[in-house]
């Protein structure tokens, strides 16, 4: 598989784009006004503590306070995270498993009380009207390895799933790291590397804990003592691997950053780093512009002549996939079956592109073989094997409805891009030229019970005052007899159709 990271580069925007076989995979987008907090590491201080919710609200320096569950202040027993997977700046090494292990947890008024000053790392972004995540369980990542200073254990990234490798990690692990307090993970990306390349990054980690140690004892609350590098070296260090064929960056000051990044931590791989010099802008190049375009609508076509609509919730998202214009060339159960498999992969390149996590519901349409929906729930969990972030698929209901979680610790590609319509408020309709003629109606019938005026001035968008003259006029001559007053319409340009104002004059 051929596989190219893009790297498009401009004053105040890093956009990254990783493209497979041609095709876009992942947009990474990170602003200078705007950058994401997860993986750095504040001292804070307790705000509020909820004992209900079993967790705290902590002021670190954001906008808005983070929140701390009590799950993710203590560390869950070796049995749960000792073999578990990347932890890339979080809690325990699987996500969540101390906060499911809900007898191993004490009560938070227990773990810490308000105006106490604590040390914690941000996990998820501030999403929606949420703030920040926290964890006080603190991990630094590294290209092969996460430290994780207030543990002894050592564990191996799920994703390896060689026997004799993760024992060679284990092994090489415990070794290197003789006589240190803390723990350690082997990434995904340490499989098959030489015991030189992880006593270096061990090396390396362990120099970042020590700054972070002397930032801490002088940080006062609120203040950052750790932060994650900027995105371009961010995805050297997480999704530079070896089927990576080049790396391509369109700012020379990016490219000897990255460059020299790479020649430090991975200087086997430093050589597929280039330059892009030419005067078509790289992400026009290979198309990617024209694809961050699509994932930012609801449908997306199949090639079969199907289609997915893909609607994002603050609940859950939800993908319902039809049939569209394609008939099949058998029976309307081929005809299905071929159009879920189809659907099952592109709906897994969708949520890896548009970054949409939290519960996700995919609708399939009803198949009546049950090795049909065993064939189409194996494809869906074989197109999500590349996905980087962590993914639960359950089995498929009756109704042929797919439950899946996918991990979210920032903003979807659509809420970092987009904002809601001022006209619809997000809604996604409008209301009609009728609906709005009738409200105007009433606004009138209204103002005149309520305030003394000779005539009155109605101000709306053009097309609903066009309505009124030319269908409502007789409607207009009965409500002018009865409120015995003249109604003057006048249409405004600037204004959006749900948009009106009734003058008294």
């Amino acid at each position: 598989m051929s596989e190219e990271i893009l790297i498009n580069v401009t004053p105040r925007e890093t956009r990254v784009g990783v493209v497979e076989n041609g095709m876009l995979q992942e947009v990474h987008v990170e602003r200078a006004g705007r950058r994401g907090f997860v993986g750095n590491i504040y001292c804070g201080r307790v705000q509020r503590v909820m004992p209900g919710m079993q967790a705290a609200f902590v002021e670190i320096g954001l906008s808005r306070a983070a929140f701390l569950h009590a799950s993710d202040i203590v560390r869950a027993p070796p049995a749960l995270t000792a073999d578990e997977g990347e932890g890339n700046g979080a809690a325990p090494a699987n996500g969540s498993a101390a906060g499911n292990g809900a007898p191993h947890t004490p009560p938070i008024g227990e773990l810490v009380h308000e105006g106490q000053r604590i040390i914690v790392q941000v996990i998820k972004d501030p999403i929606g009207g949420k703030g920040a995540r926290l964890s006080a369980q603190l991990s630094i990542p590294s290209r092969y390895l996460v430290l994780l200073p207030h543990t002894q254990l050592h564990g191996v990234s799920v994703r390896i799933d060689d026997e004799v490798e993760r024992a060679r990690l284990k092994e090489l692990l415990a070794r290197l790291s003789e006589g240190d307090r803390s723990g350690y993970i082997a990434r995904t990306n340490a499989e098959g590397e030489e015991e030189a390349a992880l006593a270096e990054d061990i090396g390396y980690v362990r120099k970042v804990w020590q700054a972070v140690q002397e930032n801490i004892e002088r940080a006062e609350p609120g203040a950052r003592v750790y932060e994650e590098p900027a995105l371009p070296l961010r995805v050297l260090r997480d999704l530079m691997h070896d089927d990576i064929e080049k790396v391509r960056v369109d700012s020379r000051e990016t490219f000897q950053r990255t460059l020299e990044f790479a020649r430090r931590f991975m200087p086997q791989l430093a050589e597929r780093i280039e330059h892009y010099a030419g005067e078509r802008p790289i992400f026009d190049l290979y198309g990617v512009e024209d694809e961050i375009g699509k994932a930012l609508r609801k449908e997306v076509p199949l090639k079969s002549g199907g289609h997915l609509v893909i609607d994002q919730t603050e609940a859950m998202t939800t993908i319902d996939v039809n049939t569209g214009g394609y008939l099949g060339t058998r029976n309307l159960e081929e005809t299905v079956f071929r159009t879920n498999l189809e659907a099952a992969q592109s709906a897994a390149r969708q949520l890896r592109l548009r970054n949409l996590g939290g519960i996700i519901i995919i609708d399939f349409i009803d198949m009546l073989d049950a090795e049909h929906r065993r064939q189409v729930l194996r494809t869906l969990e074989k197109s999500l094997t590349r996905d980087h972030a962590r993914t639960t698929v359950y089995e498929m209901s009756p109704l042929g409805l797919v439950e899946m979680t996918r991990k979210r610790t920032t903003e979807s590609l659509e809420r970092q891009l987009c904002e809601p319509c001022p006209a619809c408020s997000g809604r996604g309709k409008i209301k009609t030229a009728e609906t709005v003629s009738y409200e105007i109606f009433r606004e009138i019938t209204r103002a005149v019970r309520q305030f003394e005026a000779e005539k009155l001035l109605v101000l709306a968008s053009p097309r609903v005052v066009a309505r009124i003259l030319e269908e409502e006029s007789a409607a207009v001559t009965e409500l002018e007899a009865f409120i015995g007053k003249t109604i003057r319409f006048q249409p405004e340009e600037q204004y959006a159709q749900e948009q009106f104002d009734v003058v008294l004059l």
